[in-house]
């Protein structure tokens, strides 16, 4: 094992022309902790400073809805949407950019696994398939998901400019980029994913025609944001956050969805797993993970996201190739000063998922941190 304070995540890199003061990034997590307009809160403000503070060069934000139709997922989850959000998010960048860190933002569409929108009662899709599984309680919700109705052209275009005008506010708000969500089942995953896609038009049928929305949708952002100094990304998964079983068909597809991207004009993939053993369950038919396929096809860095708290097993992927970053979620929550611990070879802590309990909200969290200091 690498010694702490040695570790190859404390090296600096450079993501897509964003230079990082290290390859450790907090992922993006769902917080449900903006005000109910979805405009964002002070308490969010010092939750994100604190993982910039705590040494982390990138810090995503958790996933931001992108319009006023039907892209938002949760109650009180936070929008880009309007001059509101917009100047309540510019000083969570400013605070991001003053501990040190880059700050991108992600940008999300429910689609069918929306369990709250201000907006409308109703969800929409690819197809009129009901998603899956149960909808989530830490985030607001019980009960069987509805049944989504299946997206017009006019609602998909929606979708798309939602994604496009949002990254503009983003850039207004002083953002460094934005990561576009096509992972863990939400709408630009719906699409991509076989069986809630049952569409027979061009975005419906063969894998090259079922990534087609996510491209479209890195076109459309890199047209309207053309800055090279401006990052765009996007975060792909194979596994969702209600089917934790689904995999691609393979190498193959895996390749096509890779590329496409690349084409449209991404800048960076950000691939998650499922597992502590992540170079197991990342493994594709041909032996590749799927992380080491996305560089070599591509060309583009890569961020890994799956238990990356593991120190060994953060140290096998980067020294292995298999990516550039490493992005963590519930590490860095039970860690905001993660980066510095590691660089000064203290413990970490262990996650505790009454954090999340009964509600995945940040005043949760932070009564959790003060019953374990009482």
């Amino acid at each position: 094992m690498n010694t702490l304070a040695a570790h190859p995540a404390l090296e600096p890199v450079t993501l897509a022309g964003a230079k990082l003061a290290n390859r450790l990034a907090v992922a993006p997590m769902t917080r449900v902790s903006a005000g109910e307009d979805g405009t964002p809160t002070e308490a969010m403000n010092r939750y994100y400073s604190a993982f910039a503070e705590g040494g982390f060069g990138l810090v995503i934000t958790e996933g931001t809805y992108t319009d006023t139709q039907y892209s938002q997922g949760y109650f009180f989850q936070p929008g880009i949407v309007s001059e509101k959000h917009v100047e309540a998010w510019q000083p969570i960048a400013e605070s991001i950019h003053a501990g040190g860190a880059r700050a991108v933002m992600q940008l999300m569409h429910a689609g069918a696994l929306s369990q709250g929108n201000r907006y409308r009662t109703d969800t929409a899709g690819p197809s009129a398939v009901r998603p899956k599984g149960q909808m989530m309680p830490e985030y607001g919700g019980s009960g069987a998901w509805p049944t989504p109705r299946a997206m017009s052209d006019d609602d998909i275009e929606t979708a798309v400019q939602g994604f496009a005008a949002a990254a503009v506010n983003a850039r207004r708000a002083g953002f460094d980029g934005v990561e576009v969500h096509a992972a863990n089942g939400y709408l630009l995953d719906q699409f991509l994913t076989d069986y809630t896609n049952l569409r027979d038009d061009s975005y419906g049928g063969q894998v090259s025609h079922r990534i087609r929305l996510t491209a479209q949708v890195v076109d459309r952002v890199r047209t309207l944001v053309p800055d090279e100094g401006f990052v765009l990304g996007v975060r792909l998964s194979q596994t969702k956050v209600n089917d934790f079983q689904y995999r691609w068909a393979g190498a193959g597809d895996a390749r096509v969805v890779f590329t496409s991207l690349a084409d449209a004009g991404a800048d960076y993939l950000h691939i998650a797993s499922e597992g502590r053993d992540w170079i197991e369950t990342a493994r594709l038919d041909d032996g590749d993970t799927i992380t080491a396929l996305a560089k070599k096809v591509t060309g583009l860095p890569v961020i890994a996201n799956g238990g990356m708290h593991d120190l060994d097993q953060a140290a096998q992927l980067l020294e292995g190739g298999h990516a550039d970053v490493l992005s963590l979620g519930r590490g860095a929550l039970a860690n905001p000063d993660l980066p510095n611990k590691v660089a000064g070879g203290h413990e970490l802590e262990t996650f505790d998922h009454a954090m999340l309990q009964p509600r995945a909200s940040l005043e949760n969290a932070e009564q959790w941190r003060r019953n374990a200091r009482a």
